[in-house]
């Protein structure tokens, strides 16, 4: 792959860290956005990658901006998408979640109509914008026509699951009123090793877990690792006839079965476990 430039939004994050370092490792030029290109931890662990020296360009760009990704897309063949807040707790959605996501993408996306190199846009979206509807059953199987309901999450203040639906909603409307060739990612919880300093959201979920903060026994979880998540992104561009939505879940667990994983990483710690109650499952068929 030697030769060929893409962009990679929000360059510092979980998955865009993994993101970059695949890239890179597959020989791709790297020209890759983030907030402040004078923070070290947005920078640093991205320059000490094999490959970074020779092949990764920064560029500063805020998704509130307009025009402001318009120089690290001239050129680019594939624009990864992956910039979004990432938290959950708020007291201000519209302005901490909703505005950056909604209009974030827009503006990604016009800067993408605008350079006639780019082939692909690959959109990092959500698990929370496919399950949270009032469809729910024990016998239903979710895939990649179901979206969550802005209703649904709106009556129940699930504000970046919100932000996520609307985000690729909007993003389908533009890319087809405008012709634009986009593939969505979506991952349920993300999970493995952290190249950022920072912790992200999935993996606060298991510290949480850890540190007593959140438990419930029986609470669903959909598990995915960042390398499966990255690579996913990597091969929505590379394939020419990927289209439409990937849901990337590997497995379905309850929180007592990561604490038995934790309990067996960590002996000295012995959390609370063996809890019964129905768990979710990959539907295997499909998922084939």
């Amino acid at each position: 792959m030697n030769g060929k430039v893409v962009c990679v939004t929000g360059a510092s994050g979980f998955i865009a860290s993994w993101l970059v370092k695949l890239l890179l490792d597959r020989g791709y030029t790297v020209k890759a956005t983030v907030r402040d290109l004078g923070d070290p931890k947005k920078t640093e662990h991205l320059w000490a990658l094999d490959g970074a020296s020779e092949r990764l360009q920064l560029f500063k760009a805020n998704l509130l901006e307009e025009g402001s990704f318009d120089a690290a897309f001239d050129g680019c063949e594939c624009v990864f998408h992956t910039a979004s807040p990432c938290f959950l707790a708020t007291e201000d959605p519209q302005a901490d979640l909703i505005d950056p996501a909604v209009k974030g993408t827009l503006n990604v996306l016009n800067s993408c109509a605008k350079i006639s190199s780019i082939k692909r846009v690959v959109m990092t979206s959500s698990m929370a914008a496919v399950t949270l509807n009032d469809r729910w059953t024990h016998d239903v199987m979710i895939d990649e026509t179901w979206f969550s309901s802005v209703d649904f999450c709106e009556r129940n203040e699930l504000w970046y699951a919100l932000s996520k639906t609307l985000a690729e909603e909007c993003a389908w409307k533009f890319s087809k009123d405008n012709g634009i060739d986009m593939v969505t990612i979506n991952p349920s919880f993300v999970i493995g090793s952290l190249l950022q300093p920072t912790l992200n959201l999935s993996a606060a979920q298991i510290l949480n877990l850890i540190n007593g903060t959140t438990y419930n026994p029986n609470e669903n979880y959909r598990w995915v690792n960042v390398k499966d998540v990255a690579l996913a992104h990597i091969l929505a561009f590379e394939v020419p006839s990927a289209n439409g939505r990937y849901c990337l879940v590997e497995r379905v667990s309850r929180d007592s079965e990561v604490i038995k994983i934790i309990n067996e990483l960590y002996p000295t710690i012995q959390l609370p476990q063996n809890f019964n109650g129905y768990c979710w499952q990959v539907h295997k068929q499909r998922a084939g």
